[in-house]
This record gives structure tokens, sequence and C-alpha cells, in this order.
């Protein structure tokens, strides 16, 4: 049989990496798909230097329109990143009446319901395993190895950048500032480091995720981010005393009255699992109600990891290419007409348990009247750690900290309380909240 034809948008780090492996393992990927898969066509800016990665036998054009306008062509490979041209080649692809497959999680976030219901229309499929933590096979198994189950939660480590700037800090008792410039350095932490370090990179992810587990339109606009800007040394410390560690989870929660969708720092029992998993690495818990809990470890970016995740989805076009559309899974595992209306809910109607720092004044009576204020709101308290003053100001130091950890309580419920002890005179710093998830 004839290979299918592929077109390949942009050959960069990811685009060069699946190349390659396709040109390498192309004798097993035959077996697998049933018929051959040929990368034949390539569009780039750089066309010398695509020609160069590519070889003479594969046609070389510097407008992606080419590739698209091409008759031979089945399916297309997105792989330019962004919001802009992206979004215009991916819909004009489909118009066209190829398949796409693409390693874009910012375009999927936020324009995916758009592009999903363009691909159905025109039966066509979209197909974006690499779009989220990969090499890690985590799209595929919610949307097929846990498709009897009812996911309850998904929470993981979705971006290596800050995976490895936490690992860094707690390890050496950096501050953030220093490891981020060692991090760029080394090549984990772009120039701009800003969609990695503020979380919106992890937000992309888990919004993908959450569709997917839960049978909801992706709703990037509704998520809570937060980065790891403002983390300190000594809350990593603190934790670690406590504990636990400090991880950025993108977490989404089922809950009666809608979905939690939100990227945070988080502490985490030391004990599990996803707490040791350290560097660049990332790893994504997904809780079913017939599985239990489950854990896919692995590397989230790279040339050939995410190469191995995007021609994973070219296997699985190529062979459901001639099926009828509605024999394939749907784009978000749920029927397109069966999606669920249930709502992402603000962060203030977030129920989690909490971890605070509060820089008090070294003096009798400051406990209790700070532990008072937290009990009348009806937020219990599961841990207490007062450090001596002279171990945070040395001798003659007139203030010191005292951490707590709560039980779960309501967002809102907990800022009320927090604005109540920022108030008091005793409290002589911007008091540390940090999120705290069991993962039972």
């Amino acid at each position: 049989m004839k290979p299918i034809q592929v077109g390949l948008l942009g050959i960069g780090t990811v685009g060069s990496g699946t190349f390659n492996v396709l040109r390498r393992n192309q004798e097993e990927i035959r077996r697998r798909a049933g018929r051959g898969i040929a990368i034949t066509m390539v569009a780039d800016l750089d066309v010398a230097r695509a020609q160069a990665v590519v070889g003479p036998d594969v046609t070389v054009v510097n407008d992606a329109r080419a590739v698209i306008a091409n008759p031979d062509i089945d399916i297309v490979i997105e792989l330019i990143g962004g919001y802009g041209i992206a979004r215009a080649l991916v819909l004009e692809a489909i118009a066209a009446g190829k398949h796409v497959v693409t390693a874009n999680k910012a375009l999927l976030a936020v324009h995916g319901t758009e592009i999903f219901a363009a691909a159905s229309a025109k039966g066509v499929m979209v197909a974006f395993e690499a779009a989220v933590a990969g090499g890690i096979p985590i799209i595929k198994a919610l949307r097929e190895g846990l498709t009897a189950n009812r996911v309850e939660w998904v929470a993981g480590i979705i971006n290596g950048t800050t995976n490895f700037i936490l690992s860094e800090m707690r390890d050496k008792g950096l501050d953030f500032d220093v490891v981020l410039k060692e991090a760029q350095r080394l090549g984990y932490a772009e120039t701009d480091p800003t969609f990695d370090i503020e979380g919106v990179d992890a937000a992309h992810k888990a919004t993908i995720m959450s569709a997917i587990a839960f049978g909801i339109p992706v709703q990037f606009d509704k998520a809570y981010v937060e980065g790891i800007t403002r983390l300190a040394a000594a809350d990593i410390r603190y934790a670690e005393q406590l504990g636990y560690r400090i991880k950025l989870l993108g977490v989404a929660k089922r809950r009666d009255a809608g979905v939690e969708l939100r990227v945070h720092p988080t502490l985490v029992p030391a004990k599990r699992l996803i707490a040791n998993v350290e560097g660049a690495m990332n790893a994504v818990m997904v809780h079913g109600d017939a599985v239990g809990t489950t854990l896919y470890y692995g590397k989230g970016a790279g040339s050939e990891p995410t190469a191995s995740a995007v021609i994973a989805d070219l296997v699985d076009v190529t062979r459901l290419h001639t099926a009828d559309p509605q024999n394939r899974v749907p784009h978000l595992a749920f029927q397109a007409d069966s999606l669920s209306g249930l709502p992402v809910l603000p962060m203030a109607e977030v129920v989690t348990s909490y971890y605070l720092r509060l820089r008090v004044a070294d003096q009798a009576g400051v406990l209790a009247q700070v532990t008072g204020i937290v009990a009348r709101a009806g937020v219990s308290i599961d841990a207490v750690l007062q450090r001596e003053a002279a171990e945070i100001g040395g001798e003659g130091a007139t203030s010191t900290d005292l951490i707590m950890l709560t039980h779960e309580t309501r967002e809102g419920t907990l800022n009320a309380v927090l604005a109540e002890l920022q108030a008091l005179p005793t409290v002589l710093a911007p008091i540390v909240r940090i999120r705290k998830e069991e993962l039972n």
C-alpha cells in the first residue's frame, strides 16, 4: 500500500526530531500502522537549513500554505507554535480536508473548541498527544485507557522548567532568582521564561487535560494561574521540615458544583511518588472511581520524546484514515453533542488545604491571637510550627516565623481570615499562602 503522505510545518527542535525518528524507525512504524508514513514536504522559513535536515528527497518550501494546498498531502503536522498564524494554518488545513497533528498546547487551550468543531464538521482528525507532557501518553490514557472511569481529579507536574528550578532551590537552598539564571545558562529556561515561571504553559496543558477528563469545553480563560516567582527558599525549607515538597501543579478536580481548574505552587506530601519527581521530568496523577490513582512519568519536553508523541498520533491517524468519522475516538473523549455544561469554579469556591507563613513580633500572646482568628472563622488547624527568633534573625531578633497548616477549607473563607490577620499590628510582613494537596 502506498505510504500516507505527511506535510510538516516547522522543522525546529521537535520537527527535526520527528523527521529523524520517523526515518530511523520506519519499518517498525509501518508494521504498527499497516502502511508506511512518509514526510514528503516541509515548510520552513529557513529553506537551506531545513533541506540540510531532510535531504534531497523531500520537497522544502518557505510557504506553509503550499503544503496545505498540495493534494497529495494527507496529514499536516503543525509545529510552528503560538496562537496567530498557527491557528489560521490549522483551520485552513482542516478546510482542505487534511488531518492535523499538533504539539501546540497554547493554540488548543485557547482555540480548541473552534478547531475541534471545524474538524468534526469536515470529518477529519486533530491529534495532539504531544501538546501535554511531551513523551508521556497522558492524552491517550485519558481519552481511551481510562474511558470506563468517572475521573475525579487530575494533578500534574507538567512544566519541566519550573520543576527543575524548584528541585534546585530545594537541593541547594538557593532563592528563585539565582536558580533561574542557572536554568537559563543550562538551557532549561528560555531567555524570556515568562510562560513557564508564571504558570501559563502549565495552565494551557491543565486546560486540555480537564476538558478530556470531564467532557467539558476547553476554557483556558477560566483557569486560575499562579507561578513560582514569589516562592522563597525559606518556604521550601519549612515545607521539608513538615514532611512536604513544593511543586508547581496543574490541578483539575470535579466537584458537585463544577470543576476546579488551577495552576499554582503546591505542598505535596514527600511520601507521594509525584513529590519525588525531580529536575526537568514531568508526571501526571489521575484518579478514577474504578481504577483508583494512576501515575504517568517521563520526559515532558525535548526533541525525540516529543517526536515520540507526534509519531504516535501519525500512526493513529493512519490507522483510522479511512474509518467512518462517527467511529473514531472523539477529540475530547466524549461525543461532541454530549459535552457537559459543568462550570469552571471561581477560585473563591475552590476547597483545599493551606500552608501559611506569618512573620510576627516575638512577644507573648501572638500565637493565641492568630489561632483565635483562624478558629473563629471555622478553619481547622492541622499543624503549627514556630521558629525561635534567634534562628530567624540572630541574637536579639524581635520577630519570628509562625507556620500553620490547615485542613480543607473554602478559599473565599481563607481570604477573609488572611485579611484580618494581615491587619494585626503584630504581623510584620505580607503573609505567605501556599495551597496544599494530599493527593490521596
